[in-house]
């Protein structure tokens, strides 16, 4: 991250995925990293045992983004711990995929509470516990840029949002030299979505590479917008998605 003094960061879902993967890329590049979890405890120690192994302080905290209170709590918990909190990557989200009208309204609020109200929470716990010099870093959706097949309709509303969030926000916290950047990631060989999938075929045609991106492409971006190089980079859009919104 091109910086000479020591720097903390919280990620959101950051047991697994692109989460993970961020995780461990900012504590190789010097960053100590505090990142959540709902479920998956075990995953979230591995990633705590491999930020560790690179002499980084690191720290699991369990926080359901459904829940109003548990992301901004772990945001005052991460900075309390490290003494400071520098970088804030939101990348916790869920996709509850169907047609509209299959969708029920509790569908429609948990989406929401998770991808929209959650990062805005966090947001604004972390710019009250922010120096100068912070970094806010959002992760999206490709889709929410072009269209994708039926089905995903809430989950690229819900991911919209953030562009809604990210360029006002970093007019506010720009005096502050506080930068706020959204990353649209296109299909990303994950768990949840495998490159060797039975939707993959579709999603590989629909991009210039013929691939699907590695969670590792995805976090360089997201510790080169939190580093120093980036610091004149904010308010705006960075698509990582090989071509598919060309």
């Amino acid at each position: 991250m091109n910086s000479t003094d020591t720097r903390t960061a919280l990620v959101t879902g950051g047991s697994r995925g692109i989460g993970a993967a961020t995780a461990l890329r900012l504590a190789q590049d010097g960053a100590d990293v505090a990142l959540t979890y709902v479920q998956d405890e075990d995953g979230a120690r591995e990633i705590v045992q491999k930020i560790e192994a690179y002499g980084r302080r690191a720290l699991a905290l369990r926080a359901d983004s459904a829940d109003p209170e548990a992301v901004p709590a772990a945001v005052h918990e991460a900075a309390n711990t490290f003494g400071r909190l520098d970088i804030l990557v939101n990348n916790a989200g869920i996709g509850v995929l169907g047609p509209i009208g299959s969708l029920t309204p509790a569908d429609v609020d948990r989406v929401l509470a998770v991808n929209v109200r959650a990062v805005f929470l966090a947001c604004r716990a972390a710019a009250t516990r922010m120096e100068r010099g912070g970094r806010i870093i959002s992760v999206g959706t490709a889709l929410s840029r072009r269209a994708g097949g039926p089905g995903g309709t809430l989950y690229a509303m819900s991911k919209s949002a953030l562009a809604g969030l990210t360029k006002p926000l970093a007019h506010e916290l720009g005096p502050r030299s506080i930068t706020v950047n959204l990353v649209q990631p296109g299909p990303i060989d994950t768990d949840l979505n495998p490159a060797d999938g039975p939707y993959a075929a579709g999603q590989r045609a629909g991009t210039a590479l013929d691939r699907f991106g590695t969670t590792a492409e995805v976090a360089s971006l997201i510790s080169y917008l939190a580093g120093d190089e980036a610091a004149y980079i904010t308010g705006t859009e960075v698509v990582v998605d090989g071509g598919h919104a060309a």
